[in-house]
């Protein structure tokens, strides 16, 4: 599943992204595209502490990453 927050800010960086891992069952894989230094930083460690697992990190552009998580 691919879900594109590169438009928002934080907190609904992180918000959207929970709901969307929320729906989903573990072990499902989410890639996360985002822009900005801030949600880089946050979002992957906020999942983390919530027990999901950070597979890559990729950046695809200036201030455009790709995230791909696995649900914990």
């Amino acid at each position: 599943m691919k879900l594109d927050i590169t438009a928002e800010e934080c907190p609904m960086t992180f918000v959207k992204t929970k709901v969307v891992l929320h729906e989903m069952k573990k072990g499902d894989i989410l890639e996360v595209l985002l822009c900005g230094e801030e949600p880089l930083r946050n979002v992957p460690a906020a999942l983390e502490k919530e027990g999901h697992k950070i597979l890559s990190i990729e950046p695809l552009g200036k201030e455009t990453h790709r995230i791909v998580i696995e649900r914990g």
